[in-house]
């Protein structure tokens, strides 16, 4: 390439080059790339003949560092598909009772739980459990998703948001089928809770849909059933057990 070359240029570029200086392309260009680089280029060495004339001292180098300066980076962006949400399957449905660490009963006032020291003789009035159970697509070894729901009704506990603050609740559920299976990106994700087993029979609930809040009671006898975060003082294990 010794300042001499050849060069057949369509007449779109109708500025000269240098005096002394040609350019051949050698093929077409494939890519627009290629395309961008080369009129980047062509701009490059027109604008050399408005400063001083070129010399001998022009050399390969010279040309080369014009194109190597002149050189637009390709970027190839991939399109990623969102994962698809994860789905909770029921498997299987047994009765229980909860009890809390200071053995107070679960009984239902209205339209909440309150944990409750019963007397003898007032078993009765203790709440009975339909506790379901699902599988995780993503299963973890010490927890395992659940949803509680009163014997005999169709009243679920769940947690949603109110007054910016994970609270519990006992909803009522018309379809059960929709508790079936349970999108993590659905609103019915309320009604999950993970069972977590510390202890025989001994498990805490923490909220599927708000992690790190979890089922609790006060510390005062007959007070409504609560979320809370590891940092109250509340009680938050329970003596679960399983009924015949």
């Amino acid at each position: 390439m010794e300042s001499e070359m050849t060069c057949n240029m369509s007449d779109m570029w109708s500025p000269q080059m240098p005096k002394g200086l040609d350019l051949e392309i050698s093929h077409h260009p494939l890519k627009m790339k290629h395309v961008v680089n080369l009129i980047i280029a062509m701009e490059r060495l027109q604008a050399m003949a408005s400063e001083s004339v070129v010399g001998t001292d022009f050399r390969d180098e010279n040309l080369l560092n014009i194109m190597l300066e002149s050189i637009v980076e390709e970027k190839i962006v991939f399109e990623r598909e969102a994962p698809a949400p994860a789905l909770f399957s029921k498997t299987g449905e047994q009765q229980c009772t909860m009890t809390d660490s200071q053995k107070r009963s679960l009984v239902q006032n209205s339209m909440e739980l309150h944990a409750v020291t019963l007397q003898g003789g007032s078993d009765n009035r203790k709440v009975q459990l339909n506790m379901s159970t699902y599988v995780h697509p993503a299963p973890s070894a010490d927890a395992r998703p659940v949803a509680l729901g009163i014997k005999d009704t169709a009243l679920y506990l769940s947690c949603h948001m109110d007054d910016e603050r994970p609270t519990l609740h006992l909803e009522e559920v018309t379809n059960k089928d929709s508790l079936s299976k349970i999108s993590s990106e659905s609103e019915m994700l309320r009604f999950l809770f993970y069972k977590r087993d510390t202890g025989v029979n001994i498990s805490t609930l923490m909220s599927a849909r708000f992690p790190d809040w979890y089922i609790s009671t006060a510390q005062q006898d007959n007070k409504p059933v609560e979320m809370c975060q590891e940092t109250a003082p509340r009680y938050r294990s329970f003596n679960i057990q399983r009924q015949s």
